[in-house]
């Protein structure tokens, strides 16, 4: 039987960073259960350095995910002047690094989502990007060639399209896939309290039926 989740996300969303505990449970739990990720696109393309109301704006938002999941953060303030909130490159590292290994993905997410949240590390510039990617065990030269590489940008093309024709437009979102029906366990942040027992009951359907 064909099933697997879909996590639609984006590394620089703090809502998704929030959620990373949900993710690493659910690996844990079901190891056996693929789950597909794709970048939804928080705010790609974005030009404009952020302003004092930006950044004031986005401490009152850091702070709330840190309440709801006891997640690492530094503050906005901590991020460096100049800053743009431009998420596409970082979209863009895990489909390289999907494209490149998927089984290094996961170490680059994470990577990605403690360096921008926890360690103010700005994750739209290429260098941090490689150097983080090179951390997660991908080779520099590799990595650098598929991120900058047409079949990539492709690929993002079509997540954040995929995301937008099926009407996702918080993020993170994680679905269940089980012979092309979804199903829908979060849209938007939720404990784990919340996800796994809907999880669980998806599974144990799924075991009837097979």
């Amino acid at each position: 039987m064909a099933q697997r989740l879909l996590y639609v996300m984006d590394p620089m969303c703090s809502w998704c960073w929030g959620f990373a505990p949900v993710v690493d449970q659910i690996r844990l739990d079901y190891p056996d259960l693929p789950i597909h990720l794709v970048v939804g696109g928080l705010r790609p393309g974005a030009s404009s350095p952020l302003d004092d109301a930006a950044r004031s704006a986005l401490t009152e938002h850091w702070e709330a995910v840190t309440i709801a999941s006891g997640q690492p953060f530094l503050t906005p303030d901590d991020l460096p002047v100049g800053f743009v909130y431009n998420t596409e490159p970082a979209c863009r590292a895990l489909v390289a690094g999907r494209v490149l290994d998927a089984s290094k993905l996961w170490t680059l997410v994470r990577g990605i989502q403690y360096a921008f949240h926890a360690e103010a590390v700005d994750v739209s510039q290429t260098l941090a990007l490689i150097d983080l990617a090179e951390q997660a065990g991908y080779r520099r030269k590799a990595f650098g060639a598929h991120f900058d590489a047409q079949l990539t940008r492709a690929a993002i093309a079509t997540d954040f399209s995929w995301s937008r024709d099926l009407g996702i437009a918080g993020f993170p979102t994680l679905l269940a896939e089980r012979e092309g029906q979804l199903a829908l366990l979060a849209n938007g942040y939720q404990s784990s309290g919340d996800v796994l027992p809907l999880l669980q009951r998806w599974v144990t359907v799924g075991k009837g039926s097979a």
